[in-house]
């Protein structure tokens, strides 16, 4: 069966209700683009929270798949009214053949190398090495597949640090990644907490895939007791806000990485756990820096 794929032309003001319309109209799927996206003028949404004080892009495109036989032209002119538009938006219609969705998903998804014995390896796939430490992760709906810079920051200072029988927690976990590779490296007892539920419970069904022993928890939930690392792969502002709390959890000689910092944050976060513990920058990747310290 083939499918239509529409593409409108719309602005940051509009486009998610207009990509809602189109949902409630029937199209099997709804997203919103950078219509810029490939070209110079190509504008990256991450970064700190509150840095974006309008979410999406002014110039954003609205892609959406229809079935075959439907008009997209009246689609289009009900959904923009719907969606308050002032005017009718331009618009572009493509066909989509008929394809297994779920394998063409899958093959976007490859092993990734963390380092010379490390791997994070979609369960669809083998493992390249067979004498690799393998970290199996599908992507999903928490953060940390591996792909990202702070992440394989975390993960090759982890494999640097001395873990064999270490207690180690992991704030933040999203995914858990951080902590299944602690474990997978040799910790003896891991901890993840995460404010998100949805990540707690990504977290588990991955460390139970690995068949490693990692327990998990809620932000919300009472945490007791000091560890030998503590590793925290968030973004500046809550590092900051949080640097009492996790350095409270380092026992005296443990060890603590902050990751999800940008390079030009790196001073100001130096500073901030200065009263705490002397922090350096222990590896920078593509604009991102790992500070790591020994609590005295």
């Amino acid at each position: 069966m083939a499918w239509l794929s529409l593409s409108i032309q719309t602005d940051c003001r509009h486009a998610e209700a207009l990509a809602d319309a189109l949902l409630e109209s029937g199209a099997l799927a709804a997203s919103i683009e950078d219509a810029d996206a490939g070209t110079p003028e190509e504008k990256p949404q991450f970064g700190e929270p509150g840095s974006i004080t309008t979410p999406g892009w002014e110039r954003s495109r609205v892609v959406a798949l229809l079935a075959a036989d439907a008009d997209a032209a009246a689609t289009v002119d009900a959904c923009a009214r719907r969606a308050g538009l002032p005017a009718a938006p331009t618009f572009s219609v493509d066909s989509v053949a008929e394809q297994d969705w779920v394998r063409l998903t899958q093959s976007q998804f490859e092993p990734i190398r963390v380092s010379g014995r490390l791997w994070i390896v979609p369960s669809w796939h083998r493992a390249p090495d067979p004498d690799a430490i393998v970290l199996v992760l599908d992507p999903g709906m928490a953060f940390g597949t591996g792909s990202h810079p702070t992440t394989r920051l975390c993960l090759e200072w982890l494999e640097r640090s001395p873990l064999s029988g270490a207690t180690v927690l992991d704030y933040g976990c999203g995914s858990g990644i951080l902590a299944i590779a602690a474990a997978r490296l040799g910790a003896q007892a891991v901890l993840g907490v995460d404010i998100d539920p949805q990540a707690v419970g990504a977290s588990r069904a991955n460390a139970e895939r690995n068949a490693v022993a990692a327990t998990f928890q809620d932000a919300t939930q009472d945490l007791h007791g000091q560890f030998d690392i503590v590793v925290a792969n968030i973004l500046a502002n809550p590092l900051k806000v949080l640097a009492p709390a996790l350095i409270g959890h380092v026992r005296p000689g443990g060890r603590l990485a902050l990751s999800g910092i940008l390079a030009e944050q790196a001073d100001e976060l130096i500073a901030v756990y200065a009263p705490y513990l002397p922090l350096r920058v222990a590896d920078t990747r593509e604009g991102w820096v790992c500070l790591a310290g020994v609590k005295d």
